[in-house]
This record gives structure tokens, C-alpha cells and sequence, in this order.
């Protein structure tokens, strides 16, 4: 059997450019097989025709809009399905910039169907198919603003803490059953999207912009660490376990039979 039938395939959503096509080649160059999920069709097939040379392993596309039910459907039934799937990375997403009460709610709705509605069905398709099967690992792709809300607009901040908080309980559900869950939570990365959302790159200080080759080997590089939630630029793993320990403490005081004292006359 070769290699690439023994990682198994891994399906990433909008997988034609930026993050999705860099996960793309790094899996490539890991050995996984590849189905590549996208709506620009000649980018994909573009993409396919060059790992598949460069690396040997067998890339297929599949040309969807993850916003429209029936190509949702279809991405799910295949996940569900497909016993040579082995890993979800549920990439595909948009931003929008501007504050809430200008937003244009036609283009959020958009943004929640693909950054939250589809990244669930998705999610609950791999693991359905992984935890039967045992293995296999999803990874989501959140936002810093999942912690940081303020930072950015609040439906694209929203629908990242989401995928964060959804993750996190995904993991407590199929982490027993041998299946890995990752979050990933990128700052502002050098991709199309920022352009698309109508923010203005070059008013950023480059000090905050990571390149998307070294965000997304960061982000492998915590995959292969067993890390549930990834922080590629978070200089100190510490503070970030400070955070989950601090929720921690709260955890016992947040359901309680009485009110706190402070809301009592």
C-alpha cells in the first residue's frame, strides 16, 4: 500500500488560495491524498495538477459553494461516506469589515452560513464517520478575535468564537473515540480575505501580519504537538494556560441555587 493510502485522504475547504492551498501542499508533502473543496474550479484544478506532479499522491476537486445548501450536502455526504477520509480541515470562511449597525446583513448572513453553518454539518459528518471508524482528526480554523472580540468586527468575531467553543466541546465528545480536534487561531495572516472584507492591509504594521507558509506549519507543528487549540503567534504557551485555568475556577461558582451576594438587597 502507498504512503498516501496509509495517511488516508484530507479533504480542506476553500482549498484554491491563501490558508486552504497551504495546507494543501504541506498535506501533499506529508503524503495525504487530497480532495479540494472550492468554488473557483480552474485555481483548484490548477492547484491538483501541480501537488499531484510534484508529490505523487492522487488530488481530487470538487467544485462547491459552501453558502448553498446543495453543495453543502454534497461536501457532508462525502464526508459522511467516504471511508478514506481521514482528516477535515474546515478552512473555508470570509470576514467583512465595518461595525454592525452599517453592516450589510445579506453579506453576514453569507459569513455565518459559511464561517458557522457549514463548518458545523462538516464537522458532524467527519465525527460521524471518524469516531465509528476510530481515528481521524479535524481541524477548524478560528480567528484570534475567538478571544479578543474587540479587535474586529463583531459577526466575523462571533462566528470565530464559535468555531472555537465548538471545537472545545467536539473534542470532549470524540476525543475519547481516538479522533483529534484542533482549533487554530491565527492572527491576521497575509491572505485574499482581508482584501475581499474591505480592510485596508497596508494600515496594519507589518509587525502583525504572519506570512500563511508560517502560520500554517506553526499550526501542523501544534497538530503534531496533540494541541487542542493552537495560537501560532502567542509567544508564551503559558499565558494561554493561564486562560484555560482561570475559566476553570470559574466552572464551579457558574450554576449555583442562590444569586451572588453583590445582586442582593
Amino acid at each position: 500500500m502507498s504512503k498516501q493510502n496509509d495517511q488516508g485522504t484530507a479533504l480542506i475547504t476553500g482549498a484554491s488560495s491563501g490558508i486552504g492551498a497551504t495546507y494543501a501542499e504541506r498535506l501533499a508533502r506529508r503524503g495525504y491524498d487530497l480532495l479540494l473543496v472550492a468554488r473557483d474550479l480552474p485555481r483548484l484544478e490548477a492547484l491538483a495538477g501541480r501537488l499531484s506532479q510534484e508529490y505523487g499522491v492522487k488530488v481530487e476537486v470538487l467544485k462547491a459553494d459552501l453558502t448553498a445548501k446543495a453543495d453543502l450536502l454534497a461536501v457532508e455526504q462525502r464526508l459522511r461516506s467516504d471511508a478514506a477520509v481521514s482528516l477535515l480541515v474546515n478552512n473555508a470562511g470570509m470576514a467583512m469589515n465595518g461595525s454592525l449597525a452599517e453592516a450589510d446583513m445579506d453579506r453576514a448572513e453569507s459569513m455565518i452560513l459559511l464561517n458557522v453553518v457549514a463548518l458545523t454539518r462538516l464537522s458532524a459528518a467527519a465525527a460521524a464517520n471518524f469516531g465509528a471508524a476510530g481515528r481521524g482528526a479535524i481541524i477548524n480554523l478560528a480567528s484570534v478575535v475567538a478571544l479578543s472580540p474587540e479587535m474586529f468586527n463583531a459577526v466575523y468575531s462571533a462566528t470565530k468564537a464559535y468555531v472555537l467553543s465548538l471545537s472545545q466541546t467536539l473534542h470532549g465528545e470524540i476525543g475519547k473515540l481516538g479522533v483529534q480536534v484542533q482549533a487554530v487561531l491565527p492572527g491576521i495572516t497575509r491572505t485574499e480575505i482581508w482584501e475581499r472584507s474591505g480592510m485596508d492591509e497596508s494600515a496594519l504594521p507589518p509587525s502583525m501580519i504572519m506570512e500563511v507558509g508560517e502560520m500554517v506549519d506553526a499550526a501542523l507543528a501544534g497538530f503534531d504537538q496533540g494541541e487542542l487549540v493552537t495560537i501560532p503567534s502567542l509567544p508564551d504557551a503559558a499565558d494561554w494556560a493561564e486562560l484555560v485555568n482561570a475559566r476553570a475556577k470559574l466552572g464551579p461558582n457558574l450554576s449555583r441555587s442562590s444569586a451572588a451576594a453583590r445582586y442582593k438587597s
